[in-house]
């Protein structure tokens, strides 16, 4: 008999728990002259010397344009349940603006259809960072009509795939688009204007709650509307210092509270408008935007990889900024020069970043907390190996196995904690287009050799296959 006192974490998830992946358009579809597509902006920017790591860009990526039924077999073949995928913007609908294009829209209803034949069960991402750069050249996510126009394309899709489709996400990681988009510049489209970065926060919000109204109005009641969220873990370099206490404060503003805070609540946090008063005064949000952003949602996605450590920063420090969010002279945090970013302590992925399953347990507990009673998806998690194929052909990777392990065992601790989480979507399916990092990072479960286009399972993908089939965790070394 256990010890009443010792909490006891159950070996199974949940019977109805969805064991997916993810993926998004730009990284693995290719084909972007095909069928009526036109440029994102992730094109021109992958195309723009120096952007991205050995010149790499999406135009062929994984080509899953044209191998998408092979690609649908042998998710069905690993046993995943659900399948998290975007959709491509400049695909469905060229320039932002006007009627769809109906041979991209026929791109996904196959797609659709293919996955349902296989017992998968889709999640639809609407924006997944590729916005067409004719929207972008009108002003881009910065200018109020840019969420508009987004509604008007979530109509379309919803439209089109809302009686086949029923989880939704209107845009994942907005940080992203609005920080490393329009701050940092090292993420499409590349500008640096921290004002316009805070614009596009706002506009982005804009989106999310126009886009969710659209859909609605388009599709059966039962579908699930949700936004994924890249909710920062941000932790003191020193927990008793209270300057560092402050240092979390101003990170968590920018990095969570400017998402969550109209969006679950209704407002944005007073402390970040105070801390960015001096580079703009929030004019741009209009009376009743804050009412059409906090629309109800049916589930919250939540995207984790690492922790953030920050402190006060010492005025005659020099150096990057370890913030684990690619090199710029520019800063994705605006008005908080006064923080400093830490390295974390311990075992790291490929991509820097410190391996501590921890956070993604702190992070649904807090939404829990946040947000009482709102559905719970892991979005997106996943970690970055120098995987490659060995003599044989196989690709063993057991410190992706062990990664997953850690931070699977994350979540079912938070479920046994009381948290309402229904579902994990590993990043990613298969190695793909990293972004700014082109083919140098590989998350993928599955082995991309990118010449022959062939794919492996490498044996975190056999691994995380049985642990679909069986909804439980087999031991890290089972593989």
């Amino acid at each position: 008999m256990s010890d009443s006192a010792t909490p006891v974490t159950p070996a199974a998830f949940p019977p109805a728990f969805l064991w997916g992946s993810a993926t998004s358009a730009y990284q693995i579809e290719g084909a972007v002259r095909e069928d009526g597509r036109t440029l994102s902006i992730w094109d021109t920017f992958s195309h723009t010397p120096g952007k991205t790591a050995g010149g790499d860009t999406g135009d062929i990526a994984n080509d899953h344009y044209h191998r998408y039924r092979d690609d649908v077999a042998m998710m069905a073949d690993l046993g995943l349940g659900a399948y998290r995928f975007s959709i491509s913007w400049p695909r469905v609908q060229p320039t932002g603006r006007g009627p769809a294009v109906q041979r991209g829209l026929d791109f996904y209803r196959k797609l659709v259809d293919e996955l349902l034949e296989h017992g998968i069960k889709p999640a639809v991402t609407l924006y997944h960072w590729d916005l067409p750069q004719e929207l972008e050249d009108a002003g881009g996510w910065p200018e109020r009509d840019t969420a508009y126009r987004f509604a008007e394309y979530a109509r379309i899709v919803g439209e089109a795939l809302g009686d086949r489709v029923e989880q939704w996400i209107t845009l994942n990681e907005p940080w992203c688009s609005a920080f490393l988009g329009y701050a940092s510049g090292v993420h499409a489209p590349g500008r640096t204007d921290p004002v316009d970065s805070l614009r596009a926060a706002h506009h982005l919000n804009l989106a999310h709650g126009l886009g969710a109204k659209a859909l609605r109005s388009v599709m059966p009641a039962r579908n699930s509307v949700a936004i994924s969220l890249n909710s920062s873990v941000v932790r003191p370099l020193s927990p008793g210092d209270p300057a560092d206490l402050a240092a979390v404060r101003t990170i968590d503003d920018r990095a969570n509270g400017i998402f969550h805070g109209p969006i679950l609540k209704g407002a944005y946090p007073e402390s970040l408008l105070e801390s960015t008063s001096s580079l703009t005064d929030w004019s741009y949000v209009q009376d009743g935007d804050l009412e059409l952003i906090h629309q109800p949602l049916d589930a919250l996605g939540l995207n984790y990889y690492t922790p953030s450590l920050v402190s006060a920063a010492d005025p005659d420090a020099k150096g990057p900024r370890a913030d684990g969010h690619g090199e710029s002279a520019h800063s994705p945090w605006p008005a908080a020069d006064h923080v400093a970013f830490h390295q974390a302590p311990g075992e790291r992925t490929e991509m820097g970043w410190a391996v501590d399953p921890t956070g993604l347990h702190d992070l649904i507990m807090r939404y829990t907390r946040e947000a009482p009673g709102l559905p719970l998806y892991i979005t997106e998690n996943g970690a970055a190996y120098d995987d490659k194929p060995g003599a044989d052909g196989t690709v063993h990777d057991p410190e992706r196995i062990a990664y997953l392990y850690g931070h699977l065992s994350a979540v079912r601790r938070a479920i046994t904690d009381g948290a309402d989480v229904r579902g994990y979507y590993l990043w990613s399916l298969m190695d793909n287009f990293e972004w700014a990092y082109g083919y140098e990072k590989r998350f993928g479960a599955v082995y991309v050799d990118y010449a022959t286009q062939v794919r492996t399972p490498k044996a975190s993908a056999l691994w995380y296959g049985r642990a679909a089939r069986s909804g439980a965790l087999p031991e890290p070394d089972g593989i």
